[in-house]
């Protein structure tokens, strides 16, 4: 059937297209979408000075020597968590296995807050030391998918020391053959955004120096100040530093401890869960939303040690905690202590097999027709490709689990997610 128009619709699109050209360019530059590939559940804080070649092992070992010690069977460690008692023991195994072949996701030598202030020739030698243990390590292949430093920051009292160290372990790092995509530093702090864009030059230049390629070096940006969530014009300045970033940034962590206290909560109510904590987070998510950047909780300082009483109370905190993260669209955090891995892994374990039956049913329905009861639009249905595709990365659910479902397979589920298929580079 012809169908006669007084409107060209044609020619008033192509009218539109010229007006919008450059607004479809920067929304496509500045908010990409998903970076596809594996995120790690947690960032692992060790001092600089006490990382050595037998760390990640020994985080393993002493993780699965505290679950010996303080709970004798999968169904008591799902009880001192809060955890059900089904779910315990069916994610039991899969911690354990975990806890032998992969202890630590992601790495962060640390000579922040957590090494302190020392004299320039001691943290030099330390550096050194670090950046030819995890070189070593990355060409043997026992270093965790994702590794690299946190040095000092940016502020005027720190600068020298933080840029110092920052090259000096770049370099050397390089030099053993251990710089690869895994590689990521933190740069903590954060109180504008000029900081960021300084950043981005100090990268340009040790790449420069270097002779590496443009992009090589990318950070994440700690959010520890009030400042960074809300300047003094009264606008959202983690944003505006996301982008000034200039591509270079792969996620916005949260740090608990010092942006509670700049708002000035006492230690005491000082938490993940506090509701300026809540609110920051969420100016996070949004500001990052879209661009590819991934978003990090951060750390609980109750740590699970000390009598069983006080170890199961930290375990379950964490536990509850991790959930939460979580349910909430956090995905990763920072664990502090070896006794905490148990944990985290139980939790976030659970959380993805306790969730899988219902959001494969939905897949199943939504790819090969059928009834789940419910009905998903395609932005569902990728959100609840990427909670799969999640859960069969970590660890906590197999890859042979999704696939006996059938019109479900992971190559099928990556693209609907719009990510790589499960099993490629980590660092991405």
């Amino acid at each position: 059937m012809e169908i006669r128009m007084a409107a060209d619709p044609d020619l008033i699109a192509g009218e539109l297209d010229a007006r919008l050209a450059a607004s479809d360019g920067a929304l496509a530059a500045s908010f990409p979408g998903e970076r596809g590939t594996r995120q790690p559940v947690h960032t692992v804080y060790v001092p600089g000075d006490r990382y050595d070649g037998g760390t990640v092992a020994s985080w393993g070992r002493l993780a699965r020597e505290a679950l010996e010690r303080h709970t004798r069977t999968p169904e008591a460690f799902g009880e001192v968590t809060g955890v059900a008692r089904e779910l315990a023991v069916d994610a039991y195994p899969r911690v354990l296995a975990k806890l032998s072949r992969e202890p630590i996701e992601d790495l962060r030598i640390d000579f922040e807050d957590g090494y302190g202030a020392r004299p320039d020739g001691e943290e030099d030698a330390a550096v050194i030391a670090a950046a030819r243990t995890l070189a070593a390590a990355v060409r043997d292949g026992s270093a965790p998918p994702w590794h690299g430093i946190r040095f000092k920051s940016l502020e005027a009292a720190t600068r020298r020391r933080g840029v110092r160290t920052l090259c000096l372990f770049v370099e050397e790092l390089h030099a053993g053959g251990g710089l690869g995509d895994g590689f990521v530093v933190t740069l903590p702090k954060v109180t504008s955004v000029d900081q960021v864009e300084a950043m981005v030059v100090a990268c340009e230049r040790l790449e420069a120096a270097l002779g590496l390629a443009e992009g090589t070096l990318r950070f994440e940006i700690q959010v520890e100040t009030p400042q960074s969530i809300l300047g003094p014009d009264g606008t959202v300045l983690v944003a505006r530093m996301l982008h000034a970033a200039n591509g270079r940034c792969s996620g916005l962590h949260y740090g608990t401890y010092d942006y509670s206290a700049s708002c000035g909560i006492a230690a005491a109510y000082q938490s993940m869960e506090h509701p300026a904590a809540d609110h920051a987070k969420s100016v996070m998510q949004v500001a990052a939303a879209g661009t590819g950047v991934f978003l990090s909780d951060g750390s609980t300082n109750v740590l699970p040690v000390g009598d069983e009483h006080r170890v199961h109370a930290a375990w379950r905190l964490h536990a509850r905690l991790v959930r939460r993260s979580l349910e909430r669209g956090f995905y990763q955090g920072w664990d502090l202590h070896p006794a905490q891995l148990p944990t985290r892994y139980l939790a976030t374990y659970v959380f993805y097999r306790d969730g899988m039956t219902d959001a494969l049913t939905r897949l199943s329905a939504y790819l090969g027709g059928g009834d789940s009861g419910y009905l998903d639009e395609p932005a569902t249905a990728a959100a609840l490709a990427a909670f799969v595709l999640r859960g069969v990365e970590c660890g906590g659910v197999g890859a042979e689990e999704v696939e006996r479902v059938p019109s479900l397979e992971l190559a099928g589920l990556a693209a609907l997610a719009r990510r790589r298929p499960v099993g490629e580079a980590a660092g991405g």
